[in-house]
């Protein structure tokens, strides 16, 4: 059959849903038809390049691909596929998504017209895109999805395969395919020297970076993850359950790739909708679930990277001679700020970075005042405690009661732990960002450690000495015993921690804030106090 002949069927089922009362969307690829409570997808048969549904067979792979790869992230959406077929009478009906036999009597073969993945519909009041304009999108959601996709990507697909996807030539085949692509008509959007500056930056990060690339394949940071992370494929519910939809299963190798620009796509989409905070803040939580704060050297370019491919598909959209007017002026409107955003990604932070190292006794409430600092600076916390867990190789919440100051916590294990959450906040440093460590810092060793990254790149320290009363402390104690904690920190060390507490006395009055938690419980309003009283304290040129 032709292709027309086929588009001919497809749209024939179209007009079949939209008369039993569906509702129809209808992307560059798909056909989706909305009911009630169930949707439809049906795929065009369409060639382009990157994929191809030519034939009825490859629909029906591409859509049982579909489902296999979306059940990863949204099991309870993804139903099945099914057959939409033509009976001997002519009708039109939807087939069970058993395999289609033919009946005893050759004049009553039914005809399989296409293929479509049955779903189940969820509120568009529930996406998170929605959500956002709408004011409605709640930070708890959004650390919830970060948490997600961090165990989705430890557990996707990681071999040779899909490693071969993370070389600086593989990456540097697809941007230069965006550049060739977009050749002769992005001047509609930009100027000159900004298209050229954009390619050219790309293409010299893939050239100096070459070796990082390398040791994120090496790392096994390469996966079989989503490939089109938006925040339109995002559903939250009302108990901030979350839902992903819409991975790319047309062509692996927009789905292979570091896990890096799966959340670069996402914080690119919040940037690109104004909100770089909660991109930032979606960033720090994720490299926090993940243990991977090597992304951030990484991220600027995936986002320029992703912005600059959201662009050329848009641009792509618009070729259509049939699109409604104000569809062509909105995306018209689009693709510009997409180009703009891959241009704008490649500039350091207009915030100036900072070392923030907060500190103190056991449940002297430093992680509280860790969290609300990375709230208020949108920012990553890097956490010892955790860091202590990852090294070891366990789940953040097992407990380690060894012996004070011996096996997993004795003095050689400390100083590995110690250097890796330098070498984290070295990685989230050299982007330009600020970076907030939580560590007992018990020893003025330790303090001057991370005082001497700060000065390395030139950036204000200030260490966060957080205090409580000795009753107070105990209480926390008593209260974290009772529940799942990261922290190890319990009432039988409490008085010998006490007693191995070096004072911080050789630090200079504007590289320290002690903070009493003991006598507040709003530790957020606390933190913006006690920062604005250390940022006036702050010397113009503290490293010259």
């Amino acid at each position: 059959m032709s292709q027309g002949g086929q588009a001919g069927n497809g749209r024939l089922w179209v007009e079949h849903f939209k008369r039993a009362g569906f509702e129809l969307r209808e992307t560059h690829i798909s056909w989706v038809l909305l009911g009630e409570g169930e949707v439809y997808k049906i795929k065009k048969p369409v060639s382009m390049g990157f994929l191809d549904f030519g034939t009825l067979e490859q629909r029906k792979r591409a859509c049982e691909a579909e489902l296999a790869l979306n059940r990863r992230l949204a099991p309870d959406v993804y139903l099945a596929v099914v057959p939409l077929v033509r009976d001997a009478e002519g009708q039109l009906e939807i087939g069970s998504s058993a395999p289609v036999e033919a009946p005893s009597g050759e004049s009553e073969r039914r005809e399989v017209l296409e293929w479509a993945v049955r779903m189940r519909r969820l509120s568009d009041h529930d996406r998170a895109d929605v959500r956002l304009e709408e004011h409605r999108l709640p930070w708890n959601g959004l650390a919830h999805l970060a948490r997600l996709l961090a165990e989705f990507h430890a557990q996707a697909r990681c071999d040779a395969q899909t490693t071969e996807f993370g070389s600086v030539e593989v990456i540097e085949a697809n941007v230069r395919e965006n550049f060739e692509q977009t050749r002769g008509i992005i001047e509609q959007w930009l100027t000159r020297a900004q298209a050229d500056e954009i390619e050219r930056w790309q293409l010299e990060f893939l050239a100096k970076q070459s070796k990082l690339f390398g040791e994120r394949c090496a790392q096994g940071r390469v996966r079989d993850g989503h490939g089109d992370l938006r925040l339109e494929h995002v559903y939250f519910d009302d108990d901030e359950s979350v839902r992903v939809l819409d991975c790319i299963e047309f062509n692996d190798r927009f789905r292979y790739a570091d896990v890096c620009a799966d959340i670069a796509f996402l914080a690119m989409d919040l940037a690109w909708r104004g909100r770089v905070d909660l991109a930032e803040r979606f960033l720090a939580a994720y490299a926090q679930e993940s243990n991977d704060y090597d992304l951030y050297p990484l991220v600027d370019f995936y986002e320029s990277y992703r912005a600059y491919v959201r662009g050329k598909v848009s641009a792509m959209v618009l070729s259509d001679p049939q699109l409604p007017s104000d569809t062509r002026e909105r995306l018209d409107a689009e693709v510009r700020r997409y180009f703009l955003l891959s241009l704008a990604s490649e500039k350091p932070p207009l915030a100036a970075p900072r070392l923030i190292a907060v500190g103190g006794v056991i449940a002297s409430g430093k992680s509280t005042v860790a969290a609300a600092i990375s709230e208020l600076e949108a920012c990553p916390v890097v956490v010892a405690d955790r860091t202590r867990k990852h090294l070891i190789g366990v789940r953040p919440t097992e407990k380690l009661h060894d012996a004070p100051w011996s096996d997993h916590y004795g003095p050689e294990v400390t100083t590995r732990v110690y250097s890796e959450v330098l070498r984290r906040a070295e990685a989230v440093l050299s982007t330009g960002r600020s970076v907030v460590l939580d560590a007992s810092f018990r020893t003025r060793a330790m303090r001057e450690e991370a005082r001497e990254l700060a000065a390395r790149y030139r950036v204000p320290f200030v260490f966060w000495e957080c205090r409580a009363s000795r009753d107070v402390c105990l209480e926390r104690l008593r209260a974290r015993a009772k529940e799942a904690s990261v922290s190890d920190g319990r009432l039988e060390i409490f008085d010998d921690f006490v007693a191995r507490w070096e004072p911080a006395d050789e630090l200079r009055e504007d590289e320290r804030l002690v903070i009493d938690t003991g006598t507040r419980t709003d530790i957020q309003t606390l933190v913006e106090q006690s920062f604005a009283s250390w940022r006036a304290r702050l010397p113009i040129n503290p490293h010259k």
